[in-house]
């Protein structure tokens, strides 16, 4: 009896730092280890992922010694030595959760593609130095992917613009937060807003801080802003807008941490110019924590009617955002209910079963 196909999974970016896209990794493989995959699975680990509890994923974990957060060795990594790594390991099929891939390989590619932001958004990267490599990387892996997995039907749109990658092996697969709470949590008394995320320039916090100043004092919440590593480059802009009694920059914050002040807050913010989906807000609605949220399209793709929209530009709009948040416990109460209603329609349940169709087709189609 031949044995299952081995699928070869490339974690060479995953180093604790990654955010959403780590979160997707852990989250997808945990589900596909509680089903019958037909399947083996094993997985190429960085040099930081040895440090880090990788319990969840259901197979052998080879330890590569590739630095992903060495930026030219872990480019080096994706591109030759994860394809050299499947073909010692005999894999039948390599799957890259990662937007990056390898550049060839004898067997096929399933890559997952989270957005496709250093091509239409290139002046809001972080590292204008590393765009150009970014772009090129992620054209050449796409060139040899048999399939690519992305998050959002923007997203979809985007690939085949910029890549040419065919329609027809494009997926969408939307992605999910945790189970949802049965009910929404009681109206918090604490005047906090929080938002979370990378200090990239996409992610808009300085207006989310300019326009905080706009609110009147009596009424203005407390933002509290996670996820920086390091000195923080919002520190100048709350100085500058005097802001000091009314943001907390926290920097990066465990888990229990983060779920402290998600019970604690009224509202989540999330300021961003761009996305590939949007995690955080849905992740919010899951909670039953209100969201206000960039009228974008990506972002209503994954919230609709549930979160209180405004105009990442504008000043004003996102002060009248966060001025709702404090005055208005009607308008929140009704928001984490339709919030909660929408997140139930997202699972890593579906996400791992739309995926592993995938993986199936692809190796058939190789067959």
């Amino acid at each position: 009896m031949p044995g299952r196909p081995l699928v070869l999974v490339d974690m060479l970016s995953y180093t604790g730092t990654k955010g959403g896209m780590e979160t997707y990794t852990r989250e997808l493989y945990r589900q596909l280890g509680a089903m019958d995959t037909g399947l083996e699975f094993v997985a190429l680990a960085s040099k930081e992922g040895a440090r880090l509890d990788l319990s969840w994923f259901p197979g052998e974990v080879i330890r590569s010694g590739i630095s992903g957060e060495n930026r030219f060795v872990w480019a080096f990594g994706e591109l030759v030595a994860s394809s050299w790594f499947a073909r010692r390991r005999r894999a039948d099929l390599v799957h890259s959760p990662a937007t990056l891939g390898p550049m060839y390989t004898s067997m096929p590619t399933v890559i997952t593609i989270h957005d496709m932001l250093y091509w239409s958004n290139p002046e809001l990267m972080s590292t204008p130095m590393y765009t150009r490599p970014v772009m090129w990387m992620e054209k050449r892996g796409a060139a040899n992917a048999s399939h690519v997995i992305t998050d959002s039907d923007v997203s979809a749109n985007e690939i085949v613009k910029y890549l040419g990658f065919p329609r027809e092996r494009l997926h969408v697969v939307p992605l999910a937060a945790g189970r949802p709470a049965a009910t929404a949590a009681s109206q918090q008394t604490e005047n906090l807003v929080l938002a979370s995320g990378q200090r990239r320039p996409h992610k808009n916090w300085e207006r989310l801080i300019r326009a905080l100043a706009l609110v009147e004092e009596d009424v203005r919440p407390r933002l509290v802003i996670t996820g920086a590593r390091g000195e923080d480059p919002l520190a100048p802009v709350v100085a500058e807008t005097r802001m000091e009694r009314w943001v907390e920059l926290r920097g990066w914050v465990d888990d229990d941490e983060l779920a402290d002040l998600q019970r604690r807050a009224r509202a989540l913010a999330f300021p961003t110019l761009a996305e590939g989906f949007g995690l955080p807000i849905l992740e919010a609605m899951s909670l039953g924590l209100p969201v206000l949220a960039s009228d974008l399209p990506v972002l209503r793709e994954v919230g609709g009617d549930a979160a209180m929209w405004f105009d990442p530009l504008d000043l004003e709009s996102i002060a009248d955002a966060l001025r709702t948040a404090a005055t208005r416990p009607d308008v929140l109460s009704a928001l984490a209910a339709v919030g909660l209603e929408r997140a139930r329609l997202f699972s890593w349940e579906r996400v791992a079963r739309e995926t592993l169709e995938v993986f199936h087709r692809a190796l058939t189609d190789h067959r």
